[in-house]
């Protein structure tokens, strides 16, 4: 009965969701619009170019079988925190299912995983963070210092539980696809699966930012540039920080702002890496628990080597 109960709230707030959204759109039209123009321009300059050819050489490395499936625990960690912490968003989700899914990891490892190798990539970092937006490619190279010192910390933590764990739940040799095929042609097909996944989320939060920060301003006479940057940040972490460029460039805070921001993701980074996440069931505590340890110690590490 309670059960029943869930699952019909449930529904109903999904049903009231979605035509609240559908209602807000169609109210707004023209914002919208621009809002979906604005996500999808900043996908195809910052985030296509820098993300795609490391998904795809990510993808090409995973698809090739082991020579052996005698590796151990230490090995198949650190593959899993280089591929997936230097790959960008959502590259650690993908490294980590497809490991649990080739039998390299168990359920429990790859939710531990899934936290730690979580970082945006070096040429997003270096390229369009540090290069176009804080015209200091050194400054870029300290956030990604500062992301990783934080990441590093947090797998170092997370080692404490995963030398606990075993292997008793990780799939065996024989669900693993025999059919290898050819890895470069599996890999560039993922690729796309992923590309098109990121190039949706981005566009659609960043849409529904621009409109929820367009009502925030006028209904509640807030400042523009600060309703638009936290409604970005929040649903969409590129969306965001390009808003907070365009309106806080000029202060002394705004380099912690965008490693905030970034540190914090945005709804449409932790979509994918559920929607990723779920293929494989692996549980997400975890990666909650270490978002939270990234939005506080990435922006005060970046404070103190900045």
């Amino acid at each position: 009965m309670e059960k029943e109960v869930h699952t019909r709230l449930t529904y109903t707030i999904n049903i009231a969701v979605i035509w609240g959204l559908i209602i807000l759109f169609i109210w707004q039209p023209g914002i919208a619009h621009d809002g979906a123009v604005a996500g999808a321009q900043l996908f195809i300059q910052a985030l296509l170019p820098y993300l795609l050819p490391y998904i795809i050489l990510t993808q090409w490395l995973l698809k090739i079988p082991a020579r052996t499936q005698k590796i151990s625990q230490w090995r198949r960690y650190i593959k899993a925190y280089v591929l997936g912490s230097f790959g960008g968003f959502p590259v650690g989700a993908v490294t980590v299912t497809e490991m649990m899914k080739n039998g390299e990891l168990s359920r429990q490892q790859s939710g531990l995983l899934l936290a730690a190798c979580h970082a945006p990539g070096p040429m997003f970092i270096i390229g369009f963070v540090g290069t176009e937006l804080f015209g200091n490619i050194s400054a870029g190279w300290k956030l990604l210092a500062a992301i990783h010192i934080a990441n590093i910390l947090f797998f170092l933590v997370a080692l404490l539980f995963l030398l606990r764990t075993n292997d008793t739940d990780i799939l065996p040799v024989q669900s693993i696809k025999k059919d290898v095929g050819m890895p470069l042609l599996d890999a560039i097909k993922e690729s796309s699966t992923i590309i098109i996944l990121v190039a949706t989320t981005v566009i659609f939060f960043s849409s529904l930012g621009t409109v929820l920060s367009t009502i925030g301003t006028t209904a509640f006479s807030v400042d523009t540039g600060i309703a638009q940057t936290f409604a970005l940040s929040f649903l969409e972490m590129t969306s965001g920080v390009k808003s907070a460029t365009d309106h806080f460039y000029s202060l002394a805070i705004f380099p912690f702002l965008i490693a905030a921001i970034i540190s914090l993701n945005g709804l449409s980074i932790h979509l994918q890496v559920f929607i990723i996440a779920k293929t494989g069931n692996i549980p997400m505590s975890p990666y909650v628990i270490g978002r939270i340890w990234s939005v506080i110690f990435v922006p005060i590490i970046f404070f103190l080597i900045f």
